[in-house]
Order: structure tokens, then C-alpha cells, then sequence
């Protein structure tokens, strides 16, 4: 704001540049409730450094070259090339998805994935879907044209599938989300009747409506492998569905790189679809918290590093959000073991990194909870070791206290004392800056 003339009192001065500075804060709020795509997230326009973007690259320069495949187009080499195990394979049949008029129960869309990238095939499909993690930016999604070329092209999205992946369902972000819907015998969903965001604190019966499973699961039932009848009452009979070892007499799978859909694999999706949004926002939340208080700060004359209340309560609320969801808070508890049906819960433990007693926050329980160390493997993840010091501050501050028994709130109590002694023990040799951050809240 401008000052025309000197001889302007300085208590006007000042209201004025109060006032400037409220309507700039007003109008930066609604931008951090809504826009991610201004300062100073910029997500549209900001260089990315996902596994795609990269593979890009590489092929553009010929480091990489992509193999075309006669039946299946570029997933094989694709999944080769973004270091995604084809083991990881889902099939759902519901129409939620960007090629949904190529999608039946006959012909369902194949998801597979890794820790930070996503890749979905359709039969006869136009393109290969992609989504990978960006540590800045989040979920980024791309395709590419199924058409034999000698220099295939990633095309990033920009927009479509937005309208669904960045919404409430994904925290307001660009991000996944898994549903469970009640899909006609076409795969359309019936709307009327609802839908369900999944995660690790869905009950298990309302999941997987759409998805083919194979997997046991004991005395539990969840909607997989069904079409849901003209029945508001009982839509869905969950019996002839479950249990199953194979999808024999529900669908042809010799289409598909895999024969099954295995449990395992999507109840580790479930969970981290969500713990990559509750990472993005918590990134998004710091990032522009702390932009507002800088245009404050400037406004105000105040010292470039003052932090204000406001900003202190975005980081705590978007931090704790992350520590409960990290740390399997409100987790559904599983009345009946869980096994799968591929070699995916064995290679997914195995990848670690493990402690000196072989303890890894990959290992499996599947008796009463997902993971028999309950702290989400995605805190060894790019994108939460790239959260803003401020955020990651916070956040593996809780987890101090938590972990060392400090805190004892009804949020963190389904952690046993075994399970706090024994996390603690495997951060404090698997992630140093953990161990850095424990000896800080010791010595305190």
C-alpha cells in the first residue's frame, strides 16, 4: 500500500495497514481452504520430481525405453521401468474411473502399485492411468497413449481427474481414495444407495463393494465380488462372495498379469491412500500458514520469522490429524484372521528396512490389526521426510511423547506399552533424524 503524503498521521498510517493486512489474511484463508494452485503451493506450475516425471525424462533422452507388449501395451515395461510389482495387483469393476465405459464386471480395471506410484490398466483401454507421489506436491497423475511408438509421452492431467482426486474424500488435496460401492450388473454404482471412502478405521463390511477380492477372512464379510440387487434394505448378499481363493465362475483373469485381487494389497491400500493425503496436507497446511505470515509480517514490520497463533493451531491440527492416522488410531479392529492370496504380504514385508532383531514396521499381524507394529511404513517416505521443518517438528515431537509413554490420551490408547517400546525401538534404529528428535525431548 502507498502513502501518498507525508503529512498523513501515523496512527492512520498504521489502521490503514492493519486493514490491508486483515483483507490480505481474509483473502489468503479462503485461498488455503480451496486453491492449491496460487502461491505458495503452485500446483499446476511447479516443477514436480515424481517416478514418472523422472521415467520421462529418461526416455526422452534414451536412457530408458519403454517395450511394447501385444496384449498388454506398455504396463509390463511400465511396471518394470516405475519399480511397481505386478503381485500388487487389484481388479475392480465398477465404474469410477477415467476409462469407466471400457469397465464391467467382465472387464475390470487392474490397479497395481508401490509405495509412492500407481498404475491402472484397462482392457482394449486408450491409455495407461498413472499416478505418482510427488515429496512437494503430492499426487500427480498422468497417462499415456496406448499406441506402439518408438518415444511414448507421459501427459500430466490437468484437471479431470481432479474433479475426484482432490476433493473432502481426499482431505482437500490432490490425492486417493479407495471406494466401496453398490455396482449394477453393468458396474455402475448405484448412487441412491451411498458410497464409502475407505481407509484403516472402515469397518470391514463396508468395504470393497466394486472390487474383486481373493483372500480369507474368517467369520468378517465385506461387499467384494457381489452386484448389488434392487434392495434397499440388504443391497448387497455378501455370502457367495466371500472366502474366496480365486475368481473362478466370476470373471475371466487370463487377460491379466495376475490371476487374483488379494486382500492383503488392499487393505495396505485402504490404509495408504489416505496416509499419502494426511502427508500432502499437512505440507500444504505448514507451507501456507507460514506464506500468510510472511505477507503479515511484511505488512506489519514484524521479524520475518514470527509465527503467529494462527499459524502455531493450522500446524497442530493438520500435525495431529497426521500423528492419530500414523499411528493407526481408530483402526477397525478384525474379528477373524486375514490371509491373502499372493506372494504380496511376504515381498511386501521383506522390503524394511528392519531393525537388529528383524522387527520391521512392514510386518504383518492380521489377527486382530493390520500391522504388527502399529506406525505406517510411509513415515519412511519421501514425502514425509520433505514436510516442512516446522510440521516435522511437530510431528515427530508427538511421536516422542507418545512413544515414550508420555502421552497417554484416549487417541493413542489401543498402543499397548510392548507396542510403544517396540516402535520406538525400530525408529530409533531405522530413522536417525527420529533418534536426533528423541534425544532433543530426553534432554528437555
Amino acid at each position: 500500500m502507498r502513502i501518498a503524503s507525508t503529512n498523513v498521521p501515523k496512527r492512520m498510517v498504521a489502521t490503514a495497514l492493519l486493514a490491508t493486512a486483515m483483507i490480505l489474511l481474509s483473502e489468503q484463508m479462503a485461498v488455503a481452504q480451496l486453491d492449491f494452485e496460487g502461491e505458495p503451493i503452485n500446483y499446476g506450475s511447479a516443477e514436480v520430481h515424481d517416478r514418472i516425471s523422472k521415467l520421462q525424462q529418461d526416455v526422452e533422452t534414451g536412457k530408458a525405453k519403454l517395450v511394447w507388449d501385444k496384449k498388454h501395451g506398455w504396463l509390463p515395461s511400465l511396471l518394470e521401468h516405475l519399480e511397481v510389482p505386478a503381485y500388487s495387483q487389484l481388479l475392480v469393476f465398477s465404474k469410477t474411473s477415467l476409462q469407466l465405459r471400457r469397465i464391467t464386471p467382465e472387464r475390470p480395471r487392474a490397479v497395481y502399485f508401490s509405495d509412492d506410484t500407481y498404475v491402472g490398466w484397462v482392457q482394449n483401454g486408450d491409455v495407461v492411468e498413472l499416478s505418482a507421489v510427488d515429496p512437494q506436491q503430492g499426487a500427480i497423475f498422468y497417462t499415456v497413449s496406448q499406441k506402439k511408438t518408438d518415444r511414448p509421452e507421459f501427459r500430466r492431467d490437468r484437471g479431470q481427474c481432479l474433479a475426484c482426486h482432490a476433493s473432502s474424500k481426499t482431505k482437500g488435496v490432490p490425492g486417493y481414495l479407495v471406494r466401496s460401492v453398490f455396482p449394477g450388473d453393468d458396474g455402475q454404482p448405484h448412487y441412491g444407495l451411498g458410497t464409502t471412502t475407505t481407509d484403516h478405521t472402515t469397518r470391514f463390511e463396508d468395504r470393497y463393494g466394486g472390487w474383486y477380492v481373493t483372500g480369507t477372512h474368517g467369520k468378517m464379510r465385506h461387499h467384494g465380488n457381489a452386484i448389488a440387487r434392487d434392495d434397499p434394505i440388504r443391497p448387497i448378499d455378501p455370502e457367495p462372495g466371500a472366502n474366496r481363493s480365486n475368481l473362478a465362475g466370476l470373471v475371466q483373469t487370463s487377460p491379466y498379469l495376475e490371476p487374483g485381487s488379494d486382500l492383503v494389497a488392499l487393505m495396505v491400500l485402504d490404509h495408504q491412500s489416505q496416509m499419502h493425503n494426511l502427508i500432502t496436507r499437512a505440507s500444504y497446511e505448514t507451507r501456507q500458514a507460514i506464506h500468510y505470515d510472511q505477507t503479515m509480517n511484511r505488512v506489519m514490520g514484524r521479524p520475518a520469522e514470527h509465527r503467529s497463533d494462527t499459524t502455531r493451531r493450522r500446524i497442530a491440527s493438520a500435525g495431529e490429524k497426521l500423528v492419530r492416522y500414523l499411528l493407526f488410531s481408530d483402526e477397525w479392529e478384525l474379528k477373524s484372521p486375514v490371509q491373502g492370496t499372493s506372494e504380496f504380504a511376504a515381498r511386501f514385508s521383506a522390503l524394511g528396512p528392519k531393525d537388529r532383531q528383524g522387527r520391521s514396521l512392514r510386518d504383518f499381524d492380521l489377527g486382530r490389526r493390520m500391522f504388527r507394529y502399529p506406525c505406517s511404513y510411509l513415515i519412511y517416505s519421501e514425502s514425509f521426510d520433505a514436510l516442512p521443518d516446522a510440521m516435522l517438528d511437530y510431528v515427530e515431537t508427538r511421536l516422542a511423547l507418545v512413544l515414550t509413554g508420555k502421552e497417554t490420551s484416549a487417541e493413542f490408547a489401543h498402543l499397548s506399552a510392548e507396542d510403544r517400546k517396540a516402535i520406538l525401538e525400530i525408529l530409533v534404529e531405522t530413522k536417525p533424524r527420529f533418534r536426533e528428535r528423541l534425544a532433543a525431548i530426553t534432554i528437555k
